[in-house]
């Protein structure tokens, strides 16, 4: 298996493309259509009404960073505490154990927060401006380090 280690920078490149587009797919509305109605829904699950701007603008703005793979570790991490919010506030509406009531927002906060720890590969516009450097010498707590 050691094989696919070289494919891990197309992995993360497809995991940041797709959360992207689900992400984005989900923010713009908001900001498009962020009525009566939408606003609503905010405040009938006990968030202020001006939520729905803010859930859209890290919607659309993380989505975009996260394909473009910049500042990919702060925008996943932003959006994993927002989808940690959503099941929370509004998609816990049974006990744990109706996981069908929450698996969407689950799956796109474990993402999020794998993204978050892991970075966005080599993939990414990150690589170059903060992962790249220095990697000519040996990590500290390697065997070749002096």
């Amino acid at each position: 298996m050691k094989s696919l280690n070289s494919l891990q920078p197309l992995g993360l490149l497809a995991l940041r493309l797709v959360l992207g587009l689900i992400f984005f797919s989900h923010g713009y509305p908001k900001l498009a259509h962020s009525g009566e109605g939408m606003q609503g829904f905010f405040v009938q699950h006990g968030l202020p009404g001006y939520f729905v701007y803010i859930s859209g603008v890290l919607e659309v703005f993380g989505a975009l960073l996260l394909v473009l793979g910049l500042f990919t570790r702060v925008a996943a991490l932003l959006l994993a505490i927002e989808m940690g919010v959503a099941i929370w506030k509004v998609h816990s509406t049974g006990s744990y154990l109706a996981v069908h009531n929450y698996e969407f927002p689950l799956a796109m906060l474990a993402g999020s927060f794998a993204l978050a720890t892991v970075g966005a590969g080599s993939l990414s516009l990150d690589h170059p401006l903060f992962e790249g450097r220095g990697h000519s010498r040996p990590p500290k707590y390697s065997k070749f380090a002096k």
